[in-house]
């Protein structure tokens, strides 16, 4: 098996897109809730992990070929797709260019139409991504990430998150982080050709990927739903897995039991 994919489980088609700075295996504690009923695909986004890397010259395209590319090797027509954080970008990017190859689509803890201040905010981490010490760096996303009270119990499974980040190329890593911060007209733009049903999820406590976004990108998606996570921050797959998964049950497979998350 290759380095930066792995493919598991057996049921519905089911891609897993991770977040910047991060690789697939943000999805060990999600994936095996959900590979008794999908057969899932996860990869390494191109500038993370054991992916190609990139320069300044990447654009949203590159990912959509990535895509596409797995895809095909997978041997999949069509597929689940589920966008974490900047994956949700990509996710949605792609479900608009190419609406035959989702079937449904999940955008979790994904960014929809920043306030001006969230904009400065993450243009402001960008600018700090390139000069500041990483391990100060990761320590403050980590921060950001998770609840004060999953920190004080499982200190090794955020410790292994920060990391994942101390081992990203710097070059690389900045490349795609530009590909997120900048990238608010993407959904923007995508939303109102993205005709699957779509469910978009964040925490209540997510500063980054803000509730208020995630029922905006809701409402501007033709078949779009909205759940909000109460107490929960951005790394809800890590942090609440189960939750996510009875979630993506009950959307990704109707009429079986869901989530009762409001």
């Amino acid at each position: 098996m290759s380095a930066n994919f792995r493919r598991s489980g057996r049921g519905e088609p089911l891609v897993l897109l991770h977040g910047v700075g991060l690789d697939h295996t943000l999805w060990d504690d999600l994936a095996p809730l959900l590979e008794p009923h999908f057969d899932v695909l996860r990869y390494d986004l191109l500038g993370h992990g054991n992916a190609p890397g990139i320069d300044e010259t990447v654009t949203m395209q590159d990912f959509i070929g990535q895509l596409d590319a797995e895809l095909a090797r997978a041997g999949w027509h069509s597929a689940n797709v589920l966008g974490y954080s900047m994956g949700g970008l990509i996710a949605g990017a792609y479900a608009a260019a190419r609406p035959q190859r989702v079937t449904r689509l999940a955008l979790l803890s994904t960014v929809f139409r920043r306030s001006l201040d969230e904009a400065r905010a993450v243009l402001a981490r960008l600018d700090a991504a390139a000069t500041q010490d990483p391990e100060a760096a990761a320590q403050v996303s980590l921060a950001r990430w998770f609840t004060p009270g999953f920190q004080a119990r499982r200190p090794e499974r955020v410790a292994s998150i920060g990391q994942r980040l101390l081992r990203n190329n710097p070059p690389h890593f900045l490349a795609a982080y530009r590909i997120f911060a900048l990238g608010d007209p993407v959904l923007a733009q995508a939303a109102p050709g993205i005709t699957c049903p779509a469910l978009v999820m964040t925490g209540e406590e997510d500063v980054g990927s803000t509730p208020r976004m995630t029922r905006e990108l809701a409402a501007a998606l033709p078949r779009g739903q909205a759940r909000v996570v109460p107490g929960q921050r951005h790394m809800l797959p890590v942090e609440a897995p189960a939750v996510v998964a009875s979630a993506l049950h009950g959307f990704f497979l109707p009429g079986t039991a869901g989530s009762s998350i409001s």
